[in-house]
């Protein structure tokens, strides 16, 4: 079995790709992403690199082999069907699963992560709207807009947050802009670094664009 550190290591690289099988991955956004120093990255992809998880090219960066993306997508389902079950079944707040799910993904068997999908009725996305890899490796990503990019005054369902900080989690809840909800998108000032939207219930919301970006909708047909 893995360690959890190869795990980390390669489902920040899936992450990071986003859903570019051939992205080249450089060692310092993955440092970022695990909060490591760039010299012990580089040690630990040439590791991956010598058990043929990832293709490694120096100065240039790294992607994952087809091995290692099979296994990257298996944490990747672990982590994000935990988040749901923490969620729906525990009621745990959202903000906080992210953390004990990083935690659990390395513990549970695939055999209980399939019984939690079962009980969650076969989900297609995690509590703030993340794709669930499928039990045989298929991750569907689709490409939203966000509330800075999207058409004015179209009828639009929150559909992912992509800044999962129980700090940002706080502030789109107080917000009521979950994944799920209904709202037009009335108007964005640059000048002001706004973009306001109004909710289906009535409420109007403003946000910074900065945060506008990474709350992602989809058309309500």
């Amino acid at each position: 079995m893995p360690s959890s550190t190869v795990e980390d290591y390669l489902k920040a690289i899936l992450q990071l790709q986003g859903g570019e099988r051939d992205q080249q991955v450089s060692m310092g956004q993955i440092a970022t992403a695990l909060s490591v120093v760039p010299g012990t990255v580089t040690s630990m992809v040439k590791a991956l690199a010598d058990s043929g998880l990832v293709s490694y090219e120096p100065y240039s960066g790294v992607r994952l082999t087809a091995a290692g993306r099979q296994l990257a997508l298996r944490v990747l389902r672990r982590h994000r069907l935990i988040e749901l079950f923490l969620v729906e079944v525990m009621g745990i707040d959202w903000g906080q699963v992210h953390s004990e799910a990083e935690h659990l993904e390395h513990a549970v068997s695939d055999m209980l992560v399939d019984r939690m999908e079962e009980m969650l009725g076969y989900p297609a996305v995690d509590p703030h709207g993340d794709p669930i890899p499928s039990a045989d490796g298929e991750l569907v990503e689709l490409d939203h807009p966000s509330l800075v990019s999207c058409e004015l005054e179209t009828q639009w369902r929150v559909s992912r947050i992509t800044d999962q900080s129980p700090e940002f989690l706080r502030l789109v809840d107080r917000h009521g802009l979950v994944p799920g909800c209904e709202l037009r998108v009335l108007e964005r000032d640059e000048a002001a670094d706004t973009v306001t939207v109004r909710l289906t219930h009535g409420e109007v919301a403003r946000l910074g664009l900065r945060a506008g970006l990474k709350v992602l909708v989809e058309a309500v047909e």
